[in-house]
Formats: C-alpha cells, structure tokens, sequence
C-alpha cells in the first residue's frame, strides 16, 4: 500500500498511524535537516502529542540547504510527508506511521524559500539536526570559523546565504524589521551546550554583516541546551524491504532502537509544545545529562567503531560480539570516561555504561561500523578529546584513550587488516591518509595535526602512550594489541 493521507485508513492491521485530522494542523515549527534522526525522535514527541489532541498549532515544515535534501524533500512529498517508524527490538519489530510533518521547503540557489518560512510569525521555533560538525566551529578554539568560505560568502551576501544560519540570520532581519519578533533556535545535535554553540553561530555571523541585527538576536532569541538520544540507523536496502515485507510502500521509511530520550532546557521565547507530556524531560541540569550521553554512547561508538573497521566487522552489534572490543569499550569506559561524569536522577555513571553496551549489542539494529566511524575528525575531536584533556589534567589514566586515538590513525591508514580498502570515511579523508601513512614509521607525525590535536602532541602521558601503541599495533596487528590492554 503506497503510504499517503488516502491511504492511511487503508494500511495494514497493526501499523498503529495518526488518529487527528492532518489537514487542520497548522505549522510552528521549522526544523532544518530532515534525516532520520529527526523524524524518529523529535518527529515522534510531536506526533504523540498530537495523538493526545494537542499542539496541532506546532506542525513541522522540513527545509535543507544541501543536494541531498532536495532528494529527501521529493520522497516525502510524494507520500505526503508521512514516515513509517520502525521499532526494532530484541523481542520484535513494531511500527506506526508518524504524521507531524506537513510540508518541506522548496531547495532553492540563496534559501529565500527557506528565509520566507522563517520570517512567518506563526513559526516559533527553527530547529536544526545539521550533523556535529555543521555548526562553523575552529576545532582547536571552538570558536566560530568566520575564514571558512561558506561563512564569507553569507557575510558579504546575506541577503542570500548559502548556509542555514545565514538563512536563520535573514529570517531574523526581516522579523525585527516587521515587528513579528523572534523565534526560538533549537538545536537538536549532538554537541555538548548545543543552544550555546547555535547562539554562537547565529550571533557571529549575524555581526559580520549587522553588528546591531546581532545584539537584537543576542538579547531577544532563546537557544536551549539539550541532549538527544535514539540509535537510528541509516536507511538502504534492508529498511526499504523490511517495510514492504510490513505492507507499506515508503521510500523513506527509517528504524529505530526501543529507547528515546530527549533533556531540555527550558527556554523558548515564544512558546513551545509541551513535549513533557510524552516523556521529554525539561531541566536545569541539560549539561550533566548531555555529558553523560556524549561521553559515554557517542564517544563509545568511536570506541568501537574504528577497531570494528579495521577487523572487518559490519555492524555496530557485531563489535559488541567481538570480546576483545566489547573489554576495549567496557575498560576505557569505566576507567577513563566514568570517572569524568556525574551522576543523573536515577543513573550513576557505570550503570549507564551497562545501559549502553546492551543498546549497542542490540542485533536488530543493523547500524553500520562505516557509519559510526564517519567524520571521526569531528566525532573525535568533538567527544573523546576533551575527556583525555580532562585525564590530563586530573591525573587518572589515560592509557585507553591513547589506544583508540592510535586505531583511530591506523584505522585512517586506509586498509583493513585483511587488505581490503577503507573507502573515504571523512570530509578530510585524503589529509588523514596521507598523514596516517607517514605515521607508520613516524607515530608522532599523527599528534602534528594541530587543528585536531592542539597541544597535545606535547603532553607526554598521552604522546608516548600513543607512540607506543601505534608502533605495536602496526608491528603485531591490532588484535595482538587488543589483547595486551584488556
């Protein structure tokens, strides 16, 4: 059954889908990035939501700025902007059809499609799911990247930016110039102070071009911290049959694990939906549960991921299955990274450690070790780098994490143990390699790259730790390695 609003009536018993009547949502919400995480999670909040009969006036438009999402955006037109969620679990499988979504921004050369929504009084929030390292930030400083060519070219033309915080920035002009006001900036990635970080994109370059614009938008917009959580993988062949075998033509359907989570500030200037009411949780204390999340599952997927690749194993799950990546991933987190968290309500930090190496072992969810890995010049720099610094500085071990940097540069190298090719796995992959193969006989050359090591090339707890491990894994095989520190 091709999924549409035609169709919804008529799909298969047991796929649970909207019971409110789509066509009377109005939209407050803009959110930039429709990839899947998106619509299996803050999607999903809203679509509960609205199963209660509530915030019908808080319909998401889709919008991007990239190729791949005119692509996206001419597949969920097509079905009307519905998703088929699926839920996979080590007891089963379930499935609803998801409806929150109502439209999707036409992709445009200058984003004034884009920029007009935004300017909407009736959209209050934009909200942005743009990948780690989307946000402008110099990696070294975590300041904003003002030389890089895309913030340049918005400065000098901000009338028709090229980026979706150009698009916001004009959104903004024109809503203070027409006395509509501001909206709330939500970012929805996984970066620790998310909101601080899309405030300090936002604002930035806002005052390249309007130092006044850029006070306004300082003083009158809210950007809340939070902290997302749901493992989602990518959507290729398996999904698309695994929703047909369920009865459903949809060409973007996405599958999830059976665990959400979703930590909030609470700060929005102009109203927001009451996504407490379905099991978001709305706090002060945004950065101990993002902190926990970040260190633990998404620098442990980098963890896992790079020795995963180099050993030639596909998915997520099967390096749980692996033992000696399962002890890698178990001792480096309780020695090295719990030690820098603190506990929750209701969670101490080894207790999410556990929590997490059952998710990842989750064989349901086929998540790709490629993936995972991808981008690890922002992943790493981004999650594990700031807990090494912190071990510097305490003075706890930081033996393992000099360990994963050290597969993370063989790993960069570009083979896998059995000789096979790493296919490019980063925007800055022709860089890594060459610098991962200078490495081989030259560890040190690896701890160069000062735009994502910095200073810690001169650290010698960690530099030395690395040499060694990296001279070792090159001389004995990973495996070898592996076996030595667990």
């Amino acid at each position: 059954m091709k999924l549409s609003n035609t169709t919804l009536q008529k799909l298969p018993d047991g796929i649970a889908r909207p019971s409110y009547d789509r066509s009377a949502l109005t939209a407050g919400i803009v959110h930039i990035g429709l990839g899947n995480f998106h619509r299996a999670h803050q999607a999903w909040y809203l679509h509960r939501l609205m199963q209660q009969g509530r915030a019908h006036d808080w319909a998401i438009i889709g919008a991007g700025v990239r190729a791949f999402d005119a692509a996206q955006r001419e597949r969920l037109l097509a079905q009307d902007c519905l998703t088929t969620l699926i839920e996979l679990s080590p007891e089963g499988i379930s499935a609803e059809v998801i409806g929150s979504m109502v439209d999707y921004v036409e992709i445009a050369e200058g984003n004034g499609p884009l920029i007009a929504r935004m300017t909407d009084p009736a959209i209050r929030i934009v909200a942005l799911t743009v990948t780690e390292g989307g946000y402008y930030i110099d990696p070294v400083s975590k300041g904003f990247d003002a030389k890089h060519p895309d913030i340049i070219h918005d400065a000098a033309n901000p009338d028709t930016p090229r980026t979706a915080f150009g698009a916001m920035v004009q959104a903004l002009r024109q809503r203070r110039a027409a006395g509509t006001g501001p909206f709330t900036g939500q970012s929805c990635d996984n970066l620790q102070g998310n909101g601080a970080i899309l405030r300090q994109t936002v604002v930035s370059l806002a005052r390249l071009s309007d130092p006044d614009l850029a006070i306004w938008i300082d003083t009158n917009c809210t950007f809340p911290n939070s902290m997302v959580d749901s493992i989602v993988p990518a959507t290729g062949p398996n999904e698309l049959k695994l929703v047909r075998e369920l009865g459903i033509e949809d060409n973007a359907p996405v599958t999830h694990e059976n665990f959400r989570q979703w930590v909030i500030e609470d700060d929005f200037c102009a109203g927001r939906p009451d996504w407490d009411k379905v099991g978001a949780t709305f706090t002060d204390l945004v950065h101990d549960y993002e902190t926990m999340k970040i260190r633990v599952l998404n620098a442990g997927h980098q963890v896992i991921a790079n020795p995963g690749e180099v050993l030639s194993i596909e998915t997520i799950s099967g390096c749980m299955d692996h033992p000696l990546i399962n002890a890698l991933f178990r001792k480096v987190e309780i020695e090295e990274i719990a030690p820098h968290i603190k506990p929750v309500p209701g969670m101490e930090p080894a207790d999410y450690v556990d929590l997490i190496a059952t998710r990842f072992a989750n064989s349901k969810i086929v998540d790709t070790t490629r993936r995972v890995a991808f981008d690890g010049s922002s992943r790493h720099t981004g999650f594990l780098l700031p807990i090494l610094r912190e071990g510097l500085a305490d003075g706890t071990s930081v033996n393992g994490l000099a360990l994963v940097e050290a597969i993370w540069a063989r790993m960069c190298e570009g083979t896998r143990e059995d000789g096979s090719t790493i296919e490019p796995n980063d925007p800055f992959w022709d860089d890594l390699r060459n610098v991962a193969k200078a490495a081989k006989t030259d560890p040190g050359a690896w701890l160069a790259q000062k735009n994502i090591y910095g200073d810690l090339a001169e650290q010698p707890r960690f530099a030395d730790a690395f040499e060694d491990w990296l001279r070792k894994i090159w001389a004995d095989g990973l495996t070898a390695t592996l076996e030595t520190y667990v």
